[in-house]
């Protein structure tokens, strides 16, 4: 157990300690002088739990639990979510998390991994080979697109997203037709230029289609100058990055309380502001490291579900980074989505360490004789070109 410890990948680890060190100060930023005044403390105390769960599954093959596990994680995590609609607590008007014991679950973090875990468990049955409609694309696409509708009536559209974000990354990698996927892309480039063109030709139809808060957010992105208090948001987020300047100021923006929720979902707003160009810098680095690191573990790895989980987990954290700080940007518009590591939240924090618990596990366990993989023709672990 002691040399499995030692051989684990010390690059990452040291990238996660960065991470969250940056999370903590900026946690206590955004919260000195207020009422959460201390969630900085809380913050390392969760961190410190976490690390147990992380070290445990580096240190567990993997290829076990994909393959005994995947269908009972995937099974409970259909039947927590739910149970949230039956009896989950409403905070703010949206009904994402169960009560357990002064803990708030929120079910739909963890349900991130267990569909990725599934799809990898399928994926690798392919061995390489190209996906076909039917018998692959489809039942794939299922056990995305369950979670995605349940997790969208709490509502949760940022949740939502990501797995349809997750879901491309990972058909494309697993070696899906070029046809599928522009078909796929073209759905979804479609049904986005259909809410722009209502949004300009005709907002009564689309305030239907969706939901109050959802059309809110729209006009924001699309027409920010139409109500400056739907903006506000936005606005002061932009405006406190780019006062930050090069090494950042004492947070004019923060301490006037124009930042909501500034410890979680846009806690990279207290980064940008407080520490600047060279702050943000920084932090955009430890995540171009933890990323590279991952791409490495995917490229020395011998199996198909090692490779698919990985880039799995990947596309969960590329994406969720890209949107949280273009909605604080301006490049995205505005959601529900933390940032990896950096933000406070303690289903959040748990699922990201165990998916890096995951990742952990691949990188020790690569050249370990594989289980059960039958390796078909001369097909490679990944298929980056077409």
């Amino acid at each position: 157990m002691v040399n499995k410890l030692w051989k684990m990948d010390k690059w990452m680890l040291i990238t996660l300690l960065c991470l969250h060190v940056i999370g903590t100060i900026a946690i206590y930023e955004a919260t000195a002088d207020t009422a959460l005044h201390g969630l900085h403390v809380n913050h390392i105390i969760l961190v410190a739990l976490s690390c147990i769960p992380m070290l445990c599954l580096g240190l567990v093959d993997y290829r076990i639990l994909i393959s005994k596990l995947s269908y009972v994680l995937y099974a409970v995590g259909i039947g927590l979510l739910v149970v949230v609609m039956l009896i989950g607590e409403n905070i703010n008007g949206a009904v994402r998390w169960l009560n357990i014991g002064g803990f708030q679950l929120q079910p739909s973090e963890m349900m991130k991994l267990a569909t990725v875990m599934l799809a990898a468990y399928l994926l690798k049955k392919r061995a390489g080979e190209s996906l076909r409609l039917v018998q692959d694309l489809l039942p794939i696409c299922i056990v995305f697109f369950i979670p995605l509708l349940l997790i969208l009536k709490q509502p949760d559209l940022g949740t939502a997203l990501v797995f349809v974000g997750v879901l491309l990354s990972m058909l494309w990698i697993g070696n899906i037709r070029a046809t599928y996927m522009l078909l796929c892309v073209g759905a979804i480039t479609i049904s986005i230029g259909s809410i722009c063109w209502l949004y300009y030709t005709d907002q009564e139809l689309l305030a239907k289609m969706v939901q109050p808060h959802q059309f809110s957010r729209i006009q924001t992105f699309l027409d920010p100058a139409s109500d400056a208090d739907k903006a506000w948001h936005v606005n002061n987020a932009m405006n406190a990055i780019g006062a930050g300047g090069m090494s950042g100021n004492m947070g004019f923006y923060l301490r006037r309380g124009f930042i909501p929720y500034a410890y979680s979902d846009s806690i990279f707003v207290v980064v940008g502001e407080h520490y600047g160009f060279l702050g943000s810098s920084a932090l955009l680095l430890c995540y171009f490291m933890l990323i590279y690191r991952m791409v490495l573990i995917v490229k020395q790895s011998k199996d198909f579900a090692g490779a698919y989980l990985v880039l799995g987990i990947l596309g969960i954290l590329v994406f969720q980074i890209f949107v949280n700080i273009g909605m604080h940007i301006g490049l995205m518009p505005l959601t529900g989505i933390s940032l990896p590591f950096i933000s406070y939240g303690g289903s959040a924090l748990l699922t990201n360490m165990v998916a890096m618990g995951l990742v952990l596990s691949v990188q020790l366990h690569k050249d370990e004789p594989l289980l059960d993989m039958p390796v078909r023709g001369k097909a490679s672990v990944l298929h980056i070109t077409k």
